[in-house]
């Protein structure tokens, strides 16, 4: 069977506008977004800030952009641990205190009931792809710039 270059070219246009809307979903579930900025490193996070927003968090998302995140906004410094029972892709998770210094950084599995807290009380958490902060030498002490302030 063959296939005019013009039917091909309009399959072709369509699977990139279909593929496109699918990476966009999985980015930006209607969330507020804001970014990030740690070394040469721009991040686009999704904010979870609300009670509702962290409650769902990445659960359920099959994929995440590179240089893509979420990042948990809580109103009060407090040990606030993660865990990933319905969440389907593994992440590390930066805990971040309020200067923007990153306190520690904690591997996730996807799937699992692990707990993953932070060293000390903070007020955000930025979740990444697995290994996304050791893949780019950036570990605690190191500052994240452009958190919003609560």
């Amino acid at each position: 069977m063959r296939i005019s270059i013009n039917t091909f070219r309009h399959l072709f246009a369509f699977a990139l506008l279909i593929g496109s809307g699918l990476i966009f979903a999985q980015l930006n579930a209607g969330l507020p977004m804001v970014e990030l900025k740690t070394g040469i490193y721009r991040i686009q996070a999704e904010l979870a800030d609300t009670p509702e927003r962290r409650q769902t968090g990445l659960m359920n998302r099959t994929s995440l952009p590179m240089n893509s995140g979420m990042l948990f906004v809580f109103e009060e410094k407090a040990g606030h641990c993660f865990w990933m029972f319905s969440t389907k892709i593994p992440l590390s998770i930066a805990f971040i205190a309020d200067d923007g210094k990153i306190v520690n950084i904690e591997e996730m599995q996807a799937g699992t009931t692990n707990n993953h807290c932070p060293k000390a009380a903070v007020r955000y958490a930025l979740e990444m792809n697995k290994q996304w902060f050791s893949e780019r030498a950036i570990g605690p002490g190191s500052v994240i710039s452009g958190l919003p302030k609560k």
